[in-house]
């Protein structure tokens, strides 16, 4: 009878330490990049799903390396955020489904147009499409022609702020162009775009700031050069603890400008490199002279690659707990 007394109460010792351990995992941001090649990071990878503690979901840039809606990976998305209107980012064409090996050998042979591959999967999920500009009315067209809600696509300008389950999202200023192609809006309008060498204008390009239930602050750079917001509203007014930040040069910071970005005016606790514009991994590990590896031994806090497949998990003060 005294030993049986014993192993119940070893029990609830054993149980009454692994609670808070498990607690402490359920209170965390689970992100996992969706590239073209398993367990690497290519050149025109974008794609995130940022998943709250309370299992709201939100894809960031599907881009090309999503295979439209019926990608496995996906699995039930409650919002979709996208930066800019550039096609490898909002998806004008994409991968037919992930594979494996080189990233050298990546097609995108899936023509998405002309609603996006962004719309496409908002559409088949029932998420939201939250962005700022001018760019709500484009994806509600969008939604509308294929016979979704047009009220699924929702404005957060700057300084604004708008709530998907756990995750409040706000719009932060973004340095870049953001013309809509004409193959994008299709018909006599896209034809004359085309013609004339033109993109339809979708005001200014964002970024995103996410805040989390668990207390995690997010920075999404979108495709951006240096701003000044990028200390005023990112470091000072929202404290980011985790930033996700693109190093491909010529059309957005190179590894040079994104280090002294993160070092000098966000200063988190943890980055995520992005939008390389080269491949960057061979079997997983960081290829020596990419951006990607300049980047990493210039950035003086923890920089983690975006691995397809491989999701990491952060706590609330912007440290990776799992997967990095």
């Amino acid at each position: 009878m005294k030993l049986g007394v014993r192993n119940i109460l070893f029990a609830s010792a054993i149980a009454a330490v692994a609670l808070p351990a498990q607690t402490a995992s359920a209170a965390e941001v689970k992100i996992t990049p969706l590239g073209s090649m398993e367990g690497e990071f290519c050149q025109l990878d974008r794609a995130l799903i940022l998943e709250d503690p309370d299992g709201t979901r939100v894809l960031y840039d599907p881009g090309r390396t999503v295979a439209g809606p019926k990608d496995k990976r996906l699995g039930n998305i409650d919002a979709v955020l996208v930066s800019h209107m550039h096609g490898d980012h909002v998806g004008d064409k994409h991968i037919s489904a992930p594979g494996k090996g080189d990233c050298k050998d990546t097609a995108f042979p899936v023509n998405a147009l002309p609603h996006t591959n962004t719309v496409n999967i908002a559409h088949a999920k029932g998420a939201k499409i939250i962005t700022g500009s001018e760019m709500p009315k484009f994806f509600a067209a969008k939604l509308k022609a294929l016979g979704g809600d047009p009220k699924n696509s929702q404005l957060v300008r700057f300084g604004a702020s708008t709530k998907v389950g756990g995750i409040t999202v706000t719009t932060v200023p973004a340095v870049h162009s953001n013309g809509i192609a004409g193959d994008m809006i299709g018909g006599r309008l896209g034809e004359l775009l085309n013609a004339s060498g033109l993109t339809a204008y979708a005001g200014p390009p964002t970024g995103y700031v996410l805040t989390f239930s668990n207390g995690l602050v997010a920075y999404l750079s979108g495709d951006t050069g240096i701003t000044a917001e990028q200390e005023t509203v990112v470091h000072d007014h929202y404290k980011a603890k985790l930033v996700v930040i693109n190093i491909g040069d010529t059309f957005t910071t190179g590894a040079k400008e994104a280090a002294w970005v993160v070092n000098e005016l966000i200063e988190p606790k943890s980055i995520i490199a992005s939008h390389a514009n080269q491949p960057s991994t061979s079997g997983g590990k960081i290829i020596e002279g990419t951006r990607l590896a300049q980047f990493k031994k210039m950035s003086e806090a923890d920089v983690y690659v975006p691995l397809s497949g491989r999701t990491m998990s952060f706590n609330g003060k912007g440290e990776c707990t799992n997967g990095c």
